[in-house]
């Protein structure tokens, strides 16, 4: 009776294990998904000030048709992207086009100085800094999950649930991982 007692402990045990470990598994890709859900919303947020932003200075960049036509079209991209990956290279391409935006109204004294595009601006750049702070909280998801889906004994179970790694949100070159500086001195 005694071994039976043992023997029916240590089932409730490994079956507490293993229900912990799901639920584990579980809350780590939920938050995972949140998080994710925290760069859409900010995403979103950048790309319906893009068109505010191109309106506010079409009037002054005639010359820099070029430039505006590449910021839209990569906004379009960002937009159509998927997959993480997608949305990285995507997102990626889009700030080097604001960048060189940006750069390009330090030739045009009266654009800086019109009161819509400071706020515009400033929008931009507040928008730019809750991105970054979105992808690093993101990232920072990814690795909990990753490392608990890698690692024993969480791993046999997440294997057996098909629990499969999430992908990093980078960007991949190193230039587009700069935040579009802008300043108006």
């Amino acid at each position: 009776m005694t071994v039976l007692w043992v023997v029916l402990a240590i089932v409730v045990v490994i079956i507490l294990s293993i229900v912990g470990a799901y639920n584990s598994l579980v809350g780590l890709r939920n938050q995972v998904k949140n998080s994710w859900s925290q760069i859409e919303v900010q995403l979103k947020r950048r790309h319906d000030l893009i068109p505010n932003l191109i309106e506010s200075v079409k009037g002054y960049m005639q010359h820099e048709r070029g430039t505006l036509d590449t910021l839209t079209k990569a906004r379009t991209q960002a937009i159509g992207a998927q997959t993480v990956g997608e949305r990285a290279k995507a997102e990626g391409a889009l700030s080097g086009a604001l960048g060189r935006l940006m750069v390009s109204v330090e030739n045009y004294p009266d654009l800086k100085a019109n009161q819509n595009f400071l706020a515009l601006q400033e929008e931009l750049s507040s928008t730019e800094n809750r991105i970054a702070f979105a992808r690093q909280n993101y990232n920072d998801q990814v690795l909990a999950f990753n490392n608990k889906i890698q690692m024993f004994p969480s791993s046999l179970i997440a294997s057996s649930f098909s629990f499969t790694k999430e992908e990093f949100f980078e960007l991949e070159d190193k230039s587009e991982k700069e935040v579009p500086k802008v300043s108006f001195s």
